[in-house]
């Protein structure tokens, strides 16, 4: 482990982490793409958990080996040889299987640690569920069921689930936060959620348990009945519809995996072909019933837009085929990420993707221009031009974007567009006249798409767009009674399945709520009598007596925080004035630091003084402001320590390296080395908000005054800050969480 780290043996237990975190950087899976990375990691993350516990570092800098009976065994081997040199035994015999030098190296490509779980297998757990081990060394129940094991990870992975071992040894941190507390345990992961496995381990049990997982309306029973409103609910699902004929009077398992794995792209049905009632569909159709049959449907419900046939249907098949068919000819641009998919933002010039957008309404009015545009999307579509449609009254904000001129006013017309970044840039053309579908029209639109392959110049006018309204998103209080329903079935299962170490703290605070209200009863019950016959003071002379004593605090608070200037004064924190506005601070002073970038400066910069003006009368606080373009390895290093083990975030940041921090806050006492944290809030989560554009106090001057906007990217950015003020009366009264690091870095 020292020459893993690159420590000596005389190296303090800072010297070990500082040691161990450069490392960890520089080998993270998610940071270094090297094929050894991973493996590496691990061997740093060993060594590590070796030194920085004292009694098995104790041990290896004694016997070698950092076990905790290494000892006393190597020991009693080197006294057993001395006085016993002709007796021999063969030291295979005490090899036990379940020793963790000889574990099966089958489950070596399935091993978790915690970071990969928090930043891989939560995320991807949203696509496909996870079937999870939870081992240890010396565990004869693990020996007893790995070969059951074996035989149903091998089985499952095939079909597309998930598979990890967690060794409760090496990670004992990702143990706890699975809530496993003994081995072996068994449980599933699926959107994130938990759910422990309490049945006999036999194929059949876990292949059910697996399949439990998944939810129950993945996949319609399709018949002659019914088919036809099936795959007529294309228009208002958005959504290409598959069917899967096959004489399997059960829906296959992996069927329920793939729509699982697509539910957002596909609707899934099922034909059992064998059964009575189905004999028209097929027909319809020309199915063989002793084949395995899967068709795609998308604007059209009376040929398949694709097919694929195959006695044995495999995975990889059948998601080269689904990926080929996630949209419909024309997808209505429904939210922000299905049109981020379909009309991606150029990497190259070789990789040019333009999207003709038609902006049309509902109704038999605008039917006849929709059908002509769909008729001319399948004569033109390509690799790199995609066809899409948008209803303007549903999305405002895109039509009124593009579509200036009153002479669209109630017409459909036809947009070529092509994005230019993720901000919302966008460089465009419009049709001169309004889409009806004529003739004349398809020869202008393809005219222009001609051109645009030789001159992308013809897209001259640019504009920023705002996100798509999410138009599929279930209302507010139909989510709120999902998540009540969610917690209500986890309550309920862990009654019944919890084990005592899980129910005490639940027990615990039933009974000391209890204990209170009895014991507060009891008191009252038994209180002397002379104190209920004392008069209490009159109504009159209380509220005067809580008034008095409110004003007071109140303005002994109110004029120690009263401002002494008509500004905020913001420093930018750099190398020059590190030492002087962090490290020696003086005691009981605090920096209270703005992380932005040179994009949101003046923005952030603005937000920022309104909130903390009423603050600027404590001479013990300090205002400044870190560039995170020059410093992001300085605040990384800082956010570091300030990483919680149990909670996972509902959604995650796919790019590690690319994290926004702008509008973060930090409150750093240089003097006792700790820093409390501010975590911008998401812009959209309070309504209010976002809707008008804020007006600063003409009496509030900032060192980074600019121009101010009313863009929807710039009430996003002000959004941040939103409830900084909250925040800081919070630092004030000292109940925000504090976190202490060993020695401020050096800000290179």
């Amino acid at each position: 482990p020292y020459r893993v780290l690159g420590v000596g043996r005389s190296s303090s237990q800072a010297d070990i982490k500082k040691a161990y975190k450069r490392l960890a950087r520089e080998w993270h899976p998610d940071k270094n793409k090297d094929p050894g990375a991973e493996d590496k990691f691990i061997q740093i993350s060993k060594a590590y958990e070796i030194l920085s516990n004292e009694e098995k570092r104790a041990n290896f800098d004694r016997y070698g080996d950092a076990g905790e009976s290494q000892g006393y065994s190597q020991h009693q081997h080197r006294q057993f040889h001395h006085f016993h040199e002709g007796f021999y035994f063969d030291e295979s015999f005490f090899h036990f299987p379940f020793n963790s030098e000889r574990r099966d190296t089958s489950d070596e490509k399935y091993l978790l640690h915690f970071s990969h779980y928090v930043n891989e297998i939560v995320p991807d757990s949203f696509k496909k569920p996870y079937l999870i081990k939870i081992t240890s060394d010396w565990c004869f129940s693990c020996i007893h069921i790995e070969p059951v094991w074996k035989e149903v990870a091998q089985e499952l992975e095939a079909l597309g689930v998930g598979i990890g071992v967690v060794h409760a040894g090496y990670e004992r941190r990702l143990a706890h936060h699975l809530g496993a507390h003994s081995t072996p345990s068994l449980l599933g992961l699926i959107n994130g959620k938990i759910t422990f496995f309490h049945n006999a381990v036999i194929r059949e049990n876990l292949r059910q348990f697996v399949e439990n997982l998944l939810p129950g309306n993945l996949v319609e029973k399709i018949t002659d009945k019914n088919y036809i409103r099936f795959l007529s609910n294309w228009k208002k699902e958005n959504k290409p519809h598959v069917l899967l004929f096959d004489h399997m009077p059960v829906v296959p398992l992996l069927y329920k995996l793939t729509a699982f794995a697509y539910r957002d792209y596909l609707s899934f049905g099922y034909v059992y072909v064998g059964l009575r009632g189905t004999e028209e569909l097929s027909s319809q159709y020309n199915i063989n019933v002793y084949t395995p049959t899967m068709m795609i449907f998308k604007e059209h419900i009376d040929r398949p837009a694709d097919v694929v046939q195959a006695r044995d249907m495999k995975k990889q098949l059948i998601d080269d085929f689904l990926s080929q068919n996630k949209f419909l000819i024309v997808a209505r641009l429904t939210n922000q990420r299905l049109f981020q998919e379909l009309c991606p933002v150029k990497k190259s010039h070789r990789q040019r993707k333009h999207c003709v957008v038609l902006l049309t309404g509902e109704g038999d009015k605008f039917a006849e221009a929709y059908e002509a545009f769909l008729t001319f999307a399948v004569a033109n579509t390509k690799d790199t031009l995609k066809f899409v449609h948008i209803y303007n009254d549903r999305q405002p904000e895109f039509a009124d974007a593009l579509l200036m001129d009153e002479k669209y006013q109630g017409k459909s017309a036809v947009v070529i567009l092509e994005r230019r970044n993720n901000a919302g840039k966008i460089a465009y053309k419009t049709l001169e006249e309004a889409w009806q579908g004529s003739k004349e029209d398809n020869f202008i639109l393809l005219d222009l798409l001609d051109q645009l392959r030789t001159d992308p110049g013809l897209l001259s006018s640019e504009t920023v767009l705002a996100d798509l309204n999410d138009e599929l998103a279930p209302m507010f209080l139909i989510r709120w009674l999902y998540s009540m329903l969610d917690y209500i079935s986890d309550c309920w299962d862990s009654l019944f399945h919890s084990n005592w170490r899980e129910m005490m703290p639940l027990l615990s605070l039933l009974f000391s709520a209890l204990f209170i209200l009895f014991g507060t009863v009891i008191v009252q019950a038994f209180s002397d009598s002379s104190d209920t016959r004392d008069s209490p003071p009159s109504e009159k002379e209380e509220t005067a007596a809580k008034t008095e004593k409110n004003d007071a605090s109140f303005s002994k608070e109110t004029n120690s925080r009263i401002p002494k200037k008509g500004f905020v004064e913001v420093t930018e924190l750099t190398d020059i004035n590190y030492n002087s506005n962090l490290v020696r601070l003086r005691p009981g002073h605090m920096n209270v630091v703005l992380i932005l970038s040179n994009s949101t400066k003046t923005v952030l910069l603005q937000k920022f003084a309104l909130e903390v003006y009423t603050f600027t009368g404590s001479s013990s606080l300090h205002f400044s402001f870190l560039s995170l373009d020059k410093h992001r390895e300085w605040l990384e290093y800082l956010l570091e320590f300030a990483q919680d083990a149990a909670p996972i975030p509902n959604q995650y940041d796919k790019h590690f390296l690319e994290r926004d921090y702008t509008g973060y806050v930090l409150a750093l006492n240089g003097h006792k080395k700790y820093f409390c944290l501010f975590k911008p809030h998401r812009s959209g989560d309070e309504g209010g908000t976002l809707g008008s554009c804020e007006d600063y106090d003409s009496s509030l001057h900032t060192e980074a005054r600019g121009k101010s906007s009313c863009s929807p990217g710039s009430r996003s950015i002000k959004n941040k800050l939103h409830k900084l003020s909250f925040w800081m009366e919070r630092l004030l009264e000292g109940s925000l969480q504090r976190f202490y690091i060993p020695s401020w870095p050096a800000l290179d």
